[in-house]
């Protein structure tokens, strides 16, 4: 069974993260399927949008623990990276539908998404701090722009949850639908009909600004995020939560 889903709905390509029974926890694999799929898309002129969803009750957990424990993979041309430089460099519209748990990069990947529905219930978290981590996926510098530097720390510095309604009010989502889903792919259909180039290079123009910076901030967020990973800290941290998870099964 494959833990990526792809399926092209006209002229959308959907994305589906399908671990469920894991919350959808994102192993090195599903990093690279995802990222294999995103560069395909952007080069088959049929396809005019994606949109990422999920199966189950959560969008994700986040990165699958064991997994990356083991291997903290977070070098250029690791398959985390090259998921993070695939949605930062995709030139079509890329639509993500979230519902349940949004954890790490569930949220960090919402801020290079293009529009994002979610689902009343659906609770957001960075906690990388909490893991002895340091924020990834271009967050420390798309959040305190997004939000104020005030409002980043706040949350980047607890790693605390927040709602939906939080998340509509920051501008990290455009809007809240009890089917997320149905949401997602009304934009994404709306936006494949209209003329592709004049939406690509209106992409382009809208992240002018930022797309070179991010770069170069992505690289160093992997630097200091695999030198975290390493350390007693973050093992310790790990090894917390995995017993809280334990216990609590």
């Amino acid at each position: 069974m494959s833990f990526i889903l792809d399926e092209q709905i006209g002229a959308v390509l959907r994305l589906t993260l399908n671990r469920p029974e894991k919350k959808n926890a994102l192993t090195q694999d599903m990093y690279q399927r995802l990222a294999d799929k995103i560069n395909e898309a952007a080069g088959d002129f049929s396809i005019r949008a994606v949109v990422i969803n999920s199966n189950g009750d959560s969008f994700t957990a986040g990165n699958d623990i064991n997994d990356f424990a083991n291997d903290p993979q977070m070098d250029e041309g690791s398959p985390v990276f090259n998921f993070l430089f695939a949605i930062h460099n995709f030139p079509k519209p890329l639509i993500a539908s979230v519902k349940g748990n949004a954890v790490g990069i569930g949220t960090t990947m919402l801020m290079h998404c293009d529009l994002v529905t979610a689902n009343p219930d659906t609770q957001f978290s960075m906690p990388f701090v909490s893991l002895g981590l340091v924020a990834e996926g271009g967050s420390s510098y798309y959040f305190p722009r997004l939000v104020g530097h005030a409002k980043a720390s706040e949350i980047l510095l607890t790693g605390r949850t927040f709602s939906a309604t939080e998340a509509l009010e920051m501008g990290l989502i455009n809007t809240v639908a009890k089917d997320e889903l149905a949401a997602a792919m009304a934009f994404a259909t709306e936006i494949a009909e209209q003329p592709p180039t004049a939406v690509i290079n209106t992409k382009a123009l809208l992240k002018s600004g930022s797309h070179e910076a991010l770069n170069q901030v992505m690289k160093a967020e992997g630097i200091l995020f695999k030198l975290a990973a390493q350390s007693d800290e973050a093992q310790i941290a790990f090894m917390n939560f995995l017993t809280k998870k334990s216990k609590a099964k």
